[in-house]
């Protein structure tokens, strides 16, 4: 697909600001909507409108057209109605960044593919509050799966949800995951893990900036999963950060509803990548670039104490 005209939904941070760099090295025109909170990359256009506000976002919009759309935050089946509503007829390709989250329910040994969830067959429920942000942060998983839902369901422009993993690397990872290994492990201070500490699939903050980029220039459609190749489990992030800072590890297990340490599941979030692979992008191996992802992180921390 000729892609040189694309809007951005959010997507001023981590793997979003890297999807726009690269489009906008690559000579597309990139259009970004915000609520104005921060500026896009330089040589992008900067559009103000809450997503949330139909009439406002439709305002700002004015007569624009794009071949393709790339919402970076959609969570919500509301906010996906209003963007059915107001990109029909304005775009060629949809692409919603969705979640490996969507599969909290389908815990299994194997790696889960996309058919594990099919978004036309679940239920949208748009009375439940999602206006709440305890409630929408708290249902973050079936938010995403209602969403995928609307753009599933008649959909008025080929849509894609990628379903995207843990993402690790960069020095400007804001989830403080890895920040919160390096501390432990720093103040030798204990990692809280369960008895049965599940493994889950990951991937490389360029990697999805890329995989996003190839995406919008695809013609496929429906739900694609974003996962490197290797689980990985706590042991194996903690001997990277071991690896950058030095010192040792301490696990404690924990049970009932104490606090998990990031990373650390009981159950298993491993995704089956065949149909992106299949369809011509080429995932790398975790265990390849774990190392120098984590220094990325944890480097720029140290430089920050430093300065």
């Amino acid at each position: 697909m000729d892609v040189r005209d694309v809007c951005v939904i959010g997507g001023n941070r981590y793997f979003g600001k890297r999807l726009i760099r690269r489009l906008l090295d690559a000579g597309v025109r990139v259009t970004v909507i915000n609520r104005g909170s921060s500026a896009p990359p330089e040589g992008a256009e900067h559009l103000v409108a809450d997503r949330d506000d139909e009439s406002a976002l439709t305002a700002a919009l004015g007569e624009r057209s794009f071949d393709a759309v790339v919402d970076q935050v959609c969570y919500t089946p509301r906010q996906a109605e209003i963007a059915r509503r107001v990109f029909a007829g304005r775009t060629g390709r949809y692409v919603m960044t969705s979640t490996v989250e969507v599969y909290e329910h389908q815990d299994s040994a194997g790696l889960i593919r996309e058919e594990a969830v099919d978004p036309r067959t679940v239920a949208v429920d748009l009375a439940l509050p999602w206006d709440d942000a305890e409630f929408r942060e708290a249902h973050y998983g079936e938010g995403k799966r209602q969403a995928e839902a609307v753009f599933a369901a008649g959909p008025v422009f080929p849509y894609v949800a990628v379903r995207v993993g843990h993402v690790l690397g960069g020095a400007d990872d804001f989830t403080g995951r890895i920040d919160h290994y390096a501390g432990r492990i720093r103040a030798d201070e204990p990692i809280a893990v369960p008895a049965v500490n599940r493994t889950a699939t990951y991937v490389y903050v360029e990697e999805i900036a890329a995989f996003l980029d190839w995406v919008l220039r695809a013609d496929f459609t429906g739900p694609v999963n974003a996962a490197a190749h290797g689980r990985l489990g706590t042991a194996d992030i903690c001997a990277a950060v071991i690896g950058s800072i030095g010192g040792t590890a301490r696990f404690e297990v924990v049970g009932g509803d104490a606090e998990l340490s990031p990373f650390s599941f009981t159950r298993s979030y491993g995704m089956d990548n065949s149909r992106a692979e299949q369809l011509g992008f080429r995932f790398g191996d975790s265990r390849e670039w774990l190392a120098r992802a984590v220094a990325e992180t944890v480097g720029a921390r140290a430089a920050e104490v430093r300065g």
